[in-house]
């Protein structure tokens, strides 16, 4: 999950660096102090939260992470890295750690929001198990055991003359297709067509949902997927193609050329997107907080956790509620109904 790759400065390239550095510069600019909100929100005003909440507290936390990396970065892409290789090592490595991480976390939030509207009785269950907390330790250990890779390919050493933490070394092109693999498999192909099953088994339901608020939480949801897929996708296609030019095995040929022009081509893209991926969310937050602003000691966003709070698995919800007491409604009426035969 490196970006930083991505962003490889080129001496013929000049105005592609500055580009960069304006991007990474906006995402910091917009993406922390957004992030901060975010958690500081939850943090402050929602005292009953639910699962659904304690996952965005926790991706605002690992978005938080990547972002106030981006003055290094931006400092690197302008002029070189000065702060060591067993610091790049280490910077890079937490940063995909909290990629994976986000990425696993959009998915559980998927998937419990699936679960939570095609099964709800099912969500009761897993709020009395009391898992998330084991779930949460799971999935962050997951995220630094897939960066392991990291720690033993990047390297400092640039071709340029300077020293860029912007470089993999790997010993064999073996390693470098299983460590694609592995990046393209597991931190998006897998998570991604999982999404893609939950909402579209969910597409249908949204629509019919008799609580408002739990149609809006799960809109907002599904609005954090589509950003996750927009954002990444490009990265993940340079990765197939770099997968591609392995398979080909001949690297000067024509077509493994065309491949590589290709993928050189929209390096730059993909790695800004991947940053602009961690500073998108609280800015979703914000336009769905709008129609929840009643005064400014209440902000909308404030209350818009609070509603995901109420009806989301974890504390009460109230749609669970409504389907108890229609179907004890049904039951009453079916045993007057017994009664009077």
């Amino acid at each position: 999950m490196d970006p930083s790759i991505e962003m490889l400065p080129s001496e013929e390239f000049d105005g592609g660096t500055v580009v960069a550095c304006v991007i990474l510069g906006l995402s910091f600019l917009v993406g922390a102090p957004g992030n901060l909100l975010v958690i500081w929100t939850i943090l402050k005003h929602v005292k009953k939260r639910s699962h659904t909440v304690v996952l965005i507290l926790h991706l605002a936390a690992a978005d938080l992470v990547v972002l106030i990396t981006l003055p290094l970065w931006i400092y690197s892409l302008a002029h070189f890295w000065v702060f060591g290789e067993a610091c790049c090592k280490a910077m890079v490595f937490v940063i995909n750690a909290c990629m994976y991480s986000s990425v696993f976390l959009i998915t559980l939030m998927s998937v419990e929001r699936f679960v939570a509207v095609r099964y709800p009785f099912v969500s009761v269950v897993w709020k009395k198990k009391q898992a998330l907390n084991k779930v949460l330790l799971a999935l962050w250990s997951a995220g630094f055991l897939f960066s392991i890779p990291i720690i033993l390919t990047q390297t400092t050493e640039g071709d340029d003359g300077k020293t860029h933490c912007l470089y993999r070394d790997y010993t064999s092109d073996t390693q470098e297709l299983v460590c694609l693999l592995l990046e393209t498999v597991v931190g998006y192909m897998l998570p991604f067509s999982i999404l893609v099953v939950c909402y579209g088994c969910l597409c249908s339901r949204i629509t019919q949902m008799n609580f408002r608020s739990k149609r809006k939480s799960t809109v907002l949801i599904a609005s954090i997927v589509v950003a996750f897929a927009i954002c990444w996708t490009p990265h993940h296609i340079g990765n197939i193609i770099s997968i591609v030019i392995l398979a080909i095995g001949d690297s000067k040929s024509d077509i493994a050329n065309k491949l590589e022009t290709a993928r050189q081509t929209m390096m730059f893209v993909a790695g800004a997107m991947v940053f602009i991926s961690s500073s998108i969310n609280p800015v979703l937050y914000m336009f769905a907080a709008r129609s929840f602003r009643e005064s400014l000691r209440d902000t909308g966003i404030q209350k818009l956790f609070r509603h995901i709070s109420s009806t989301s698995p974890g504390e009460g919800n109230r749609e669970i509620s409504f389907v108890s007491k229609r179907q004890s409604n049904q039951t009453n009426c079916s045993q007057l109904m017994t009664d009077c035969v």
